[in-house]
């Protein structure tokens, strides 16, 4: 008989380990699915990995993974990949805001055949303005970039085990999930669902955090912001040619250019430009140095599957 592993990331979600794992629980077994419940501590400061613990002595279907520090939501999905035993893979928030009864509905997908299962946004939940706007400006580059619709994209998804052994497979040590699970093809359909409202805890995504995810996560997948460098240096030289059109055509007529204003402006532009153009390609420098030192993406002090812990620090 299959089996679903549904990782569930979680950083200082206390207050949730218990009930999302119970809900869990009792809806998966009265589907009759044999299931396994991975659940990550990204590094949190509170009682989440207590919780964690206690749940897992309670069910043997339960394991959990403790790491050494916060590594981020990216590396946490990643090792619940690495851990999961399941024939089909699922990955879900704890706080349960992805709804639970979905998963079922990506099961019965997954057993008719198709190997990725694409939880999809029907709206973002109560989000301020600024959220929304720059979400949406984000996952449209990141659609371009890719090729696939990434408008409503979310974490939650299924995946079929070749699927989870290609997005291991990958070596890069900044993954993006969301894109990746696209990235790597296979049968795939999309299932739509409602953001529900947050039950305890916190948000962990402030503007600045978000801002700082998405561009990481832009630079980790596409070259586009080097492209956005040659299209301004373009843009530069053409508005140098009609400058110089436009100063000849003045000394020719007797009139000179005043010059201090104008080249003043001039340099100002263009040194801005170089200075933007320098910033983005440091980063991608940055990220080059990251990954040609090959540290891992995240290390694990204790492994517990079904009340037994084990210690365990990743090489």
């Amino acid at each position: 008989m299959s089996r679903l592993s549904v990782v569930l990331p979680a950083c200082n979600e206390e207050p949730m380990v218990e009930k999302t794992c119970r809900t869990l629980r009792e809806l998966l077994g009265q589907a009759g699915i044999r299931y396994e419940l991975v659940l990550v501590d990204d590094g949190s400061s509170d009682g989440t990995w207590a919780a964690i613990e206690k749940v897992s002595r309670e069910d043997k279907n339960v394991t959990g993974v403790h790491f050494s520090r916060n590594f981020g939501k990216e590396a946490a999905i990643v090792a619940g990949l690495a851990q999961a035993c399941g024939d089909a893979v699922a990955v879900m928030d704890c706080d349960l805001q992805h709804p639970p009864e979905i998963l079922l509905e990506m099961y019965r997908l997954w057993e008719q055949g198709y190997e990725v299962v694409e939880g999809i946004k029907k709206n973002r939940g109560k989000e301020t303005l600024f959220h929304r706007k720059s979400a949406g400006f984000f996952y449209r580059i990141m659609s371009r970039a890719t090729g696939f619709d990434m408008e409503n994209a979310s974490d939650f998804k299924l995946l079929d085990r070749k699927a989870v052994e290609s997005v291991l497979a990958m070596p890069e040590r900044s993954m993006f999930f969301r894109a990746a699970s696209s990235w790597i093809g296979f049968k795939s359909i999309s299932v739509p669902f409602e953001v529900q409202e947050r039950e305890a805890g916190e948000s962990k995504w402030s503007a600045g955090t978000l801002i700082r995810y998405a561009f990481r996560n832009i630079v980790a997948f596409t070259t586009l912001p080097l492209q956005f460098v040659t299209a301004g240096a373009v843009g530069c030289f053409g508005c140098s040619l009609l400058l110089l059109v436009y100063s000849l055509v003045r000394y020719f007529s007797g009139h000179a250019v005043e010059g201090y204003t104008t080249l003043l402006i001039v340099m100002l532009f263009i040194g801005s430009a170089v200075m933007m153009s320098l910033g983005i390609i440091g980063y991608y420098i940055a990220r080059i140095y990251e990954e040609v030192k090959r540290r891992p993406r995240y290390i694990v002090s204790k492994i517990i599957r079904g009340g037994d812990t084990n210690e365990k620090v990743d090489p």
